[in-house]
């Protein structure tokens, strides 16, 4: 895992809890965990690129994906095949550099081409079976934080990462 570039994510039952929360004024509604939000933080500081790859279209994705400065946001799509192949040639990487995170059948493609397929706990069996890293926790509850925190582990010291990481913000808010 110490050769992670690239985390690729779907959105619904990986980022969130997998339900669709639609108001009687059309307006879908989806929560976010803050624990998943600080590992994507840990990635991006040591340098490993971050992708959303969804089949849903939703503004909640687009504002929760700026707030994490996620560069890579693909929503409405049929293909993710396609896409991720989009995104590793243009960062130059190989698919064997890639952590992908999905939860049901429509990303067994991607788990299955990926140097490192990962899922929440409430994953699907299939994705169950493909993945080589299961978390102990359900999508929208932490899961993709502690995919990220097995990966940074790997590579290196969490106490260490953890004081660079508070360091450089406190620098950055003086």
């Amino acid at each position: 895992m110490k050769n992670i570039k690239l985390i690729a994510l779907d959105v619904d039952g990986v980022l969130t809890d997998g339900k669709l929360y639609i108001g009687s004024n059309g307006v879908e509604y989806k929560t976010f965990h803050t624990h998943d939000g600080m590992g994507i933080s840990l990635a991006q500081y040591v340098g490993i690129e971050i992708a959303l790859i969804t089949g849903r279209k939703s503004p909640a994705v687009e504002k929760r994906a700026a707030e994490l400065k996620i560069k890579h946001v693909y929503q409405g799509v049929n293909n993710k095949t396609e896409v991720l192949y989009q995104i590793v040639s243009a960062l130059n990487i190989d698919l064997n550099q890639v952590c992908y995170i999905g939860d049901d059948i429509n990303d067994l493609p991607l788990l299955n081409i990926v140097g490192y397929p990962a899922c929440p706990h409430n994953a699907v069996p299939q994705v169950k079976e493909q993945a080589h890293i299961v978390s102990a926790h359900k999508g929208g509850e932490g899961a993709v934080r502690d995919i990220i925190d097995q990966i940074l582990s790997a590579a290196y010291d969490h106490q260490s990462l953890f004081e660079d990481y508070l360091n450089m913000k406190i620098t950055i808010n003086q």
